[in-house]
């Protein structure tokens, strides 16, 4: 099954049988709809299930890291272009609201749209080598960005906070509304999750979407017929940086305190592991992936290092059995399942 066909679909159609007739009947609207209302109302009523601070402070985690990973599945899993370098752009954003806040006593609310353009203005310069580069080496590029961005940061002095960082009060209270507490602030966090998959969507079944995956598919094809690529695949990383400057921003509030340490090279590493275990095609790829790679130490019970090897192995199993991700290979699952109730 080709799965550029039906990559903004949470499950993907029935597959043509051979000699021309179908396997399985299309999915209904019904069938179409049961997984995002259910992922839904689980984000959505979580709070009302009294999971505990720690799971509650790890689900707030897991939508910071969906946001970004919704920005990354556009440019990976749509424009064919992997980046490490993505912690990196949600320092961008976690930093600029936490100097704005300092600085300039800018509430949380007037911070967001300036994180979002400040990281998608780096985004747009990080993608400029992918003009001439591609491919392993420019992953290497980003890469590096991250190093950069620590060795920045850490040098920073005072306006930067160098190695200790840099704190920042809470959100405080809107419209009778108390973000300090976690429960609010989960709230916030998944209505921001939500907000990024239907943006997301909304990307991968516009006309840009099928550009992207044009170029994806087929880079000088897609340049002989007159798209111009440089310029959708700057675009492409600048909305993907914008996605990355949110989440740094949520994440601020959230932590309430950062430090270079959270935007170098092993949380990139780990970004591009989740995008990839969830799968980058696939609508709810983000959110499975932050919530595998996020959940998997706790349910598991692994101190750090196991919980390296765990994903490394994880990885590796993956792309020799799931190369389309979790997601992928579950609605595959779905389809064989159903297919095999129809024929009975």
């Amino acid at each position: 099954m080709d799965l550029a066909k039906t990559e903004s679909l949470d499950l993907p159609q029935a597959e043509p049988a051979k000699g021309g007739s179908v396997g399985a009947p299309r999915l209904t609207w019904m069938e179409r709809a049961i997984v995002p209302a259910g992922v839904f109302l689980l984000l959505i009523g979580l709070p009302w299930l009294h999971p505990g601070y720690r799971l509650l402070s790890l689900a707030v985690s897991t939508g910071v890291n969906t946001i970004a990973l919704c920005g990354l599945a556009i440019l990976f899993g749509q424009a064919g272009i992997m980046s490490v370098g993505h912690a990196a752009l949600m320092g961008v954003g976690a930093y600029a609201g936490a100097i704005l806040a300092r600085d300039l006593d800018m509430s949380f609310w007037a911070a967001l749209p300036c994180a979002a353009l400040l990281a998608a203005a780096v985004a747009g310069l990080v993608g400029l080598p992918s003009l001439r580069v591609g491919g392993h080496h420019f992953v290497i590029i980003t890469f590096a960005l991250c190093g950069l961005f620590t060795i920045v940061l850490t040098n920073g002095g005072a306006f930067t906070g160098a190695a200790t960082g840099l704190d920042i009060a809470p959100i405080g209270t809107v419209f009778g509304v108390n973000f300090s507490k976690l429960q609010n602030l989960y709230l916030l966090a998944a209505a921001f999750v939500l907000a990024s998959i239907g943006l997301m969507r909304l990307v991968m079944t516009s006309s840009y979407g099928r550009t992207l995956r044009s170029i994806r598919e087929n880079e000088t094809l897609a340049a002989a017929l007159g798209v111009n690529v440089g310029l959708h695949k700057i675009v492409a990383f600048m909305i993907s940086g914008a996605f990355a400057g949110v989440a740094g921003l949520v994440q601020v509030y959230f932590l309430q305190h950062i430090s270079p340490d959270l935007y170098g090279a092993f949380p990139s590493v780990y970004i591009a592991l989740m995008v990839m275990l969830g799968g980058p095609r696939m609508l709810l790829g983000p959110l499975m992936g932050a919530f595998i790679v996020t959940f998997l130490p706790e349910v598991l019970n692994l101190d750090p290092i196991d919980a390296r090897i765990a994903y490394g192995v994880g990885l590796i199993l993956v792309i020799l059995l799931l190369p389309g991700g979790v997601m992928a290979g579950l609605a595959h699952l779905y389809l064989s399942c159903r297919r095999c109730v129809v024929r009975s």
